[in-house]
Formats: C-alpha cells, structure tokens, sequence
C-alpha cells in the first residue's frame, strides 16, 4: 500500500502484501535513490527482487502465492493478463507448473480462497484465468531451457501430476528420464480417475506430449515392481535413481453383507473402466456411497451412461464433504440426488444380483481422528432404498504390490524421509498419493518437484 506524495511514496510493511501493484506505473520507480536502498521494502521491490529475494529477507509472499503447494506467482501472471500479454503470461506459469491447462481444469484453487479481494467481493478467479490462457495459447509449448546433458538416467514410476512434474524438472535439469506406467494410457489417475467431462483428454495430451517434448521416453503397460536390498533392479537398467509416484489406485470396501452381489462397484475401478472405454452394464436406479469427489465423479458419469435415477449417500452433512463445492453443486443441477447423515447397513440381494439397500440415519458425534464429527448410527431409524447398482466411493488406498521392497506406513503409504523424500530403498524416492494417500493434484505436482530437486542433490 502507497500513501503520500508521489515525489515521496511511503510502503506500510505491515500491510503489504508484495503484490507489486503499488509499483507497476508508479512515477518513483524511476527515482534511482529508491533502487539504492538496501534494505528497505520499498527498494527490494523497486531493483524486481520480490520473487527473488534472500533467504534472509523476511517478506512473506502474497496470501494467494503462499497457499499455492508451489507458489505458483499468481498476481504475475494475472496481472499479465490483464495487459493481454497472454504468451507471457503462459510462460510466467510454467516456470513452476509443468501442466497448467490440467490445473486449470481441476485444481482446487487455493490461491482463491486465500484471496483478500473476497474481503471486497469475490475472489480473482485465478485457477480459470489459467485454463484460459492455457487454452487461448494451445500449442504454445513454448522453449524451455535445458541445462547441459547429464550422463545419469533418472526412472520415473507412475504417469500421474507427481510422476510428470518430476520427469519435467528432472529433464531441465538435463538427466534421461524415462516413464513406467503400468496402465494402457498415460496420465495416472488424471486419466483414469477423472471424467473427460472435467478434464478434456485432448487438453490433458497436449500437456503430456509438451513433457514427451523434452526428451522424456513415456513406455505404457509396463508395471515396475521394487525389490528390497541393493537396488539392483533398476540399477540392472542403468537407472541412477527412482522416482516413485504409483499414487492410490484400490478403492476401500465398504466391509458391510452383500458386497459380493453382482451389480456392487468400487468406486475407483468404476471410473477407470469407463475412462478406458470398458463395457459397463448400466444400472437405472444407482446408488453411490461417499462424499468425495470421487462419489460426485462416479454419480455424474453413471447420468451420462444412461441411468436413469441416481443418488448419492453420505454419512455426515454437508459441510463436512469433501467433494469441490461447485462439481457438487453441478451434480445437484444435473439430478444427482444427496442424502446426507444416511449410511449403508447391508445390501440385499434378488438371484445373486444387488436389489436393496438397508440403510440408517446418522447423527454426528464427537470429533473422530480426522478431525470430523463421528457418524453414529441412530437406533430405529432404518431404511430401505432400492437399487439395482450399488457403486462405493468411501476412499482410496495405495496398491501395495509394487511395494513389496519398501518401508511402508500402516494404511500401505510409503516410509519417506520428511526432507528429501528417499524411501527406506537407497536411490528411490517417492511422492504424490501413494505417500499422501488419495489427494489433490496441485499437492502431487509439488510433490514432484520436490523429488526431482532431491534426486539432483543426491546424483550431484
């Protein structure tokens, strides 16, 4: 914030938030005096060092760059925008994010809820100011700089945000990267987990062909298995280190009579069948169990098959779903009924295939380890719902088969080292949801880059 005269402009510290704005057009940039303080805020702005600014220096990033996982500059590239410099605003992003478009399809943008302009009226709408211009510069990959060619090889495991932003810094950074991806396509559960209606796959290739573009070898239907000891299994291929990001591709079970019946889906499994274009025999009355995104995914892709009524069953109320509010509120707008405090019992079933669910109300009890209220099932307060397709979306879990050679936490993730990410095998690292368990795709992004700058350390 600026307040004075314009021959002497004075920065209150304790309100600035190093937006810049007060210094784009302001007369006193020119004073060269102002560029000569040390010290000051004011000169730090003035010399263009906010972004670049020394361990020591102690101003604290915008609210909307701090909350971003990668302190994504999103008042730069706003601002850019604005201007109509569109290509320099694409190139501002992806200095830090290698898959904007993808960000700007799904993120969930907490750069906008730190947003002080909320305190005014609405917050800037940064995550579709990205998807547009990500969008208005398709093909506009742009030339990212690489270092000079180093002679380690660096294996990525998993295609997903984590596995693609490693093998994206890594390749700047001038190592041979390949990717193992155990599925038929790439992109992790950004293809596989994600309905198309969210997430155009022609935007999500030209993000994975930009990656390719560097150099990167991409192999599909390749599973990679890690074996404990010496690490020889990837040493034997003349990998000098691992980078793991397999992410959590298991749905939980629901663990209630009658799962078995034919017409009971996981949740999970459901999506990536339909996103690789599997037969599905759709049911007309479909009943989803959860509350996340994946439940409201599964619900809307199950109208779009063809059911006919569905209808979503989550156990505590709406303040406490997990899903994104606004892909919520579009599965209310497109028929997706929600009945909140009602959970499953047991599923009842006619000639071995589902027909009922036994259900009950729920009230909401004291704060369970997740921090949420404990659903409590009420006494008498049950009943029945039919249904000839039961789909279960209550959470995910990490394949443990691939993790056979690994330190791994109770719930399957994987043992990591908080500070550079290196599992309990020497020369792999991990991140994204099978060290986070089933997350947000920004954090796994972050989580790549992270590793890729570990895996340099410790190759150099």
């Amino acid at each position: 914030m600026v307040e004075g005269r314009t021959h002497r402009p004075v920065i209150q510290s304790e309100k600035c938030h190093s937006c810049d704005v007060c210094i784009r057009g302001c007369p006193a940039e020119l004073i060269p005096e102002y560029r000569k303080e040390g010290k000051s805020l004011r000169g730090t702005l003035y010399r263009g060092r906010a972004g670049k600014r020394d361990p020591e220096e102690t101003l604290s990033l915008p609210p909307c760059q701090k909350a971003c996982p990668i302190r994504q500059d999103a008042r730069g590239y706003v601002a850019l925008i604005a201007k109509e410099k569109f290509r320099e605003a694409l190139e501002l992003i992806r200095e830090v994010n290698p898959l904007p478009a993808v960000c700007g399809f799904i993120c969930h943008h907490p750069c906008e809820e730190a947003c002080l302009r909320e305190g005014v009226d609405d917050p800037v709408p940064m995550r579709l100011l990205k998807r547009f211009v990500a969008e208005y510069e398709r093909g506009n990959i742009g030339k990212k700089r690489r270092l000079r060619k180093k002679p380690q090889k660096v294996l990525v495991i998993g295609s997903g945000p984590a596995g693609l932003a490693a093998a994206n810094d890594l390749s700047l950074l001038g190592y041979g990267v390949t990717i193992f991806e155990a599925l038929p396509v790439l992109g992790g559960m950004l293809s596989v987990g994600i309905p198309a209606y969210r997430l155009p796959r022609d935007i999500l290739n030209m993000e994975i062909e930009g990656i390719r573009k560097l150099g990167v070898e991409m192999k599909t239907n390749c599973f990679f298995p890690l074996r404990r000891g010496n690490g020889r299994s990837f040493r034997k291929l003349g990998f000098h280190a691992v980078f793991l990001s397999t992410g959590a591709h298991r749905s939980i079970r629901l663990k209630i009579p009658g799962e078995s019946f034919r017409g009971v889906f996981p949740g999970v499994e459901f999506l990536r069948d339909v996103n690789l274009g599997q037969k599905i025999e759709m049911g007309k009355k479909v009943a989803v169990i959860g509350g996340g995104n994946v439940a409201v995914d599964v619900a809307r892709s199950a109208l779009r098959l063809g059911a006919k009524k569905v209808e979503i069953y989550y156990r505590r109320s709406r303040i406490e779903m997990p899903a994104i509010p606004e892909e919520v509120e579009e599965a209310i707008q497109e028929g997706v009924k929600i009945h909140f405090l009602a959970s499953p019992l047991k599923i009842i079933g006619k000639e071995g295939k589902v027909a009922e669910m036994d259900c009950a109300r729920i009230k909401l009890g004291e704060p369970d380890r997740s921090g949420r209220k404990k659903p409590i099932p009420i006494d008498g307060s049950n009943f029945k719902v039919q249904a000839d397709m039961v789909i279960a979306a209550i959470g995910q879990r990490v394949e443990r088969k691939a993790l056979r050679g690994l330190d791994t936490n109770q719930d399957g993730t994987v043992q990591i080292d908080p500070g550079t990410g290196e599992t309990s095998l020497k020369g792999v690292f991990a991140g994204g949801d099978v060290v986070r368990g089933p997350g947000w795709a920004i954090d796994a992004i972050a989580d790549g880059k992270k590793g890729a700058q570990s895996i340099h350390e410790y190759l150099s």
